[in-house]
């Protein structure tokens, strides 16, 4: 029993960073143009975190999500969003490159 529930609160601690940011993610509008694994007006986070894999990329897409962008990934550019603090964003950038 205390092995069960020690796993449980271990998989718990894990991924409540994850729900957080993803939370995040809604309140602050990101998934009004992206989503975790397809396409929308931007590229899903997952092919963010293909581009970038084994790169230290972090203050570099905490910037994009605070300043906006364009020319990465086509034609359409980022909008800056002002709604995200530099902490915000260093939290959603490290969400975005973790996926697999």
């Amino acid at each position: 029993m205390k092995r069960s529930l020690f796993a449980l609160l271990a998989v718990a601690a894990v991924m409540a960073p994850a729900i957080a940011d993803e939370a995040m993610a809604q309140k602050k509008n990101c998934l009004a143009c992206h989503a975790v694994d397809k396409k929308v007006v931007g590229p899903s986070y997952k092919d963010v975190a293909k581009k970038y894999a084994g790169q230290d990329v972090t203050a570099k897409l905490a910037t994009k999500i605070m300043k906006g962008g364009s020319g990465t990934w086509g034609a359409i550019p980022m909008p800056a969003n002002p709604q995200v603090n530099q902490t915000e964003a260093e939290s959603l950038a490290k969400w975005i490159i973790s996926m697999k």
